[in-house]
């Protein structure tokens, strides 16, 4: 909901990728994965950052990745490189965690491929349900699939990987490594709305605090239905619901209350952190509940990029040890 718009500079060096690529914009089909999708440009951005664009018949559009790629990665390679899949919150793109966090330095000696992709402004990283007719958008089918297979034919990505995100991209990743079970080794969410039925009565129509304040206006019955009539869909994609799944998945939670902290913030309360809170609470009592371990961190914070940056670097050395990286 709240975020910094000043944005990141960009390095002007192009070392890295200059010997990689044809050009700054390949304007060429160049990975077709077994599922229709293929990327169709590519943009170099900054040292180690690309851009892809994917034509992809799951969402039935072109969609944007960033990769930040390893130092020695390269198209001839003979080897691959593990993954930490980076998910965006609401309202915002692929772009994030480049723009305000320096996940670029942070990630610069680790030999990890960081796949940003894009998840929609309120994608919630599902198919949606559509009234039950399906069809696009398909972000889990993107993701999952799509881009996923894409990855590992022909940008060397391997089958090791962890995945984290901030706000609805916490939702993402931890109902990626929960849907997905023993593609991630590790999963972490940072201020994610986890318990997606919190708050709902059943037969007062309503959804609960998170998707309507995380993604206002958005109509539910598009994305899982209504909440009782389609309950099986929206429990499918409920952490709380799902969280007997995570068991021998690293798991990390962080979550502020709402009030500002050391990084700063808003002069009152967040409602939006506040809230995600309560769900950081609900989805790590359940998990404790089912005997599943995890690392909760919870503090004065509010929603904003400070804390999720901070949360990343506290988060990473564990993500990185889950694939073996030190």
């Amino acid at each position: 909901m709240f975020r910094r718009t000043t944005l990141a500079a960009w390095p002007a060096a192009f070392a890295l990728l200059v010997p990689l690529l044809p050009s700054a914009l390949v304007e060429r089909s160049i990975a077709v994965a077994g599922t229709g999708a293929e990327v169709v440009a590519e943009t170099a951005v900054a040292s180690r950052t690309l851009d892809l664009t994917i034509d992809s018949p799951a969402m039935d559009r072109r969609e944007k990745v960033r990769l930040l790629l390893p130092r020695g990665w390269s198209r001839n390679a003979r080897r691959t490189w593990p993954t930490l899949w980076l998910l965006h919150g609401g309202v915002d793109g692929y772009r994030a965690w480049t723009r305000d966090t320096d996940v670029a330095r942070l990630t610069a000696r680790t030999g990890v491929i960081v796949v940003m992709p894009n998840g929609g402004r309120c994608g919630n990283y599902s198919d949606w349900w559509n009234y039950g007719n399906g069809g696009s958008p398909q972000w889990e089918t993107f993701h999952m699939t799509e881009l996923r297979r894409i990855l590992e034919r022909d940008y060397h990505a391997g089958k090791r990987r962890v995945i984290a995100g901030n706000s609805m991209g916490g939702l993402g990743a931890m109902l990626y490594a929960a849907r997905f079970p023993g593609m991630f080794k590790a999963a972490a969410a940072f201020s994610g709305y986890l318990h997606t039925l919190h708050g709902h009565e059943p037969g007062k129509n309503s959804t609960g605090w998170g998707p309507a304040l995380a993604c206002p206006g958005t109509d539910w019955r598009r994305v899982w239905g209504d909440p009782d009539d389609q309950a099986a869909i929206w429990r499918a994609h409920n952490p709380v619901d799902l969280a007997g799944r995570l068991r021998g998945v690293r798991l990390w939670v962080a979550s502020g209350n709402g009030r500002a902290g050391s990084l700063g913030g808003l002069p009152f309360t967040d409602p939006v952190e506040a809230a995600a809170s309560e769900h950081a609470h609900a989805f790590v009592g359940r998990l404790r509940h089912l005997g599943i371990p995890v690392t909760a961190r919870f503090f004065d914070g509010q929603h904003d990029w400070p804390y999720w940056e901070r949360d990343l670097h506290e988060a990473y050395p564990m993500l990185m040890d889950a694939l073996g990286l030190r």
